[in-house]
């Protein structure tokens, strides 16, 4: 199916408020529309809204949406159908048709195409808040079955793979997979799952990682740096990783580097080379390899996991 790029995700959250707070009041994103328990915001170049909070009894993730083109919702639901994979058409603010599915590994996937418009803020500079926020750009899964989640996202999905790690044995452990041009869409991270790792956000550049980093201490917030800032081995980003109030992992992410090329050649890690996860800045946490957030089923019921066969996490780490 001809899917075009992350499009957007749906937390549960404790407490909007307090969530709004965080997202719009320090981060700055722009919250575009209010109904019942759910806000949906956007960051400054984005047309659609790419975030949605919704108030749950517990912190959960209950979508991983997909934009497609116009014939790819009808697509994803005769796969869906073929498969016998759990489904359903739904509608959302600005979205009039969505379809929900369970994927083979458990992921609760949207697809949709058609979505209103909100208006042009891009060069509204004095509108801007916070470090910056301009657009959605990947998520990270935990999984617990890389190497077939990957081959199956690259084959049936028809996602490129830029970059991934193995073992000495080569044994597949992390993999980075994109539509849209850069380093990646989606990502599969070895751990316990299925379960979401984190999602990330472009920013315009390295300075405004820092002021990320700089509005959080400023707010007297600093507990909720879990990671960086820093530059990856993977993907050359600069990056800065947050925990919201419940949880939920986000990353502020900048300059990683263009992927159109079809026979672009993917780059190979080692596993416990340092320069993978921190080309510069200090060691990984062990919480960033360990701690993830929880899935939906389509009945809004929390998804069980399993851990993965590879056991052990990479050298390395704080």
């Amino acid at each position: 199916m001809a899917i075009v790029r992350v499009g957007f995700l749906e937390l549960w959250v404790k407490d909007l408020e307090r969530s709004l707070e965080f997202y719009q009041g320090l981060l700055g994103f722009r919250l575009e529309h209010r109904e019942g328990q759910s806000a949906y915001l956007r960051g400054y170049e984005e047309r659609e809204w790419s975030l949605k909070l919704t108030q749950g009894a517990f912190p959960a993730v209950r979508s991983l949406g997909f934009k497609v083109d116009e014939e790819g919702v009808d697509q994803a639901l005769a796969w869906a159908e073929r498969e016998g994979l759990p489904h359903r058409l739904e509608t959302d603010w600005g979205r009039p048709r969505m379809l929900r599915v369970q994927d083979p590994f458990g992921y609760p996937l949207v697809f949709y195409s058609g979505a209103e418009k909100l208006p042009r803020v891009l060069q509204d500079y004095h509108l801007y808040r916070g470090p910056g926020i301009l657009r959605i750009d990947h998520l990270n899964l935990f999984s617990p079955e890389v190497e077939r989640a990957t081959r199956y996202y690259q084959e049936v999905l028809g996602f490129r793979l830029t970059e991934y790690t193995e073992d000495e044995e080569g044994r597949l452990w992390a993999s980075w997979l994109h539509r849209k041009g850069n380093v990646h869409d989606v990502a599969f991270t070895n751990g316990e799952g299925p379960r979401l790792h984190h999602f990330a956000y472009w920013l315009p550049d390295p300075m405004a990682i820092l002021r990320a980093a700089d509005i959080l201490a400023g707010a007297r917030r600093t507990d909720q740096i879990e990671r960086g800032p820093g530059r990856h081995g993977i993907s050359n980003a600069m990056f800065l990783y947050l925990k919201d109030p419940d949880g939920h992992r986000i990353e502020l992410y900048t300059s990683d580097y263009l992927t159109v090329d079809p026979d672009l050649p993917p780059v190979r890690w080692s596993l416990n080379d340092p320069r993978r996860q921190t080309l510069w800045g200090h060691k990984t946490p062990r919480s960033w390899f360990l701690e993830g957030s929880a899935l939906l089923d389509l009945e809004d019921r929390p998804l069980p996991t399993r851990p993965s066969p590879l056991a052990g996490i990479p050298e390395h780490v704080t």
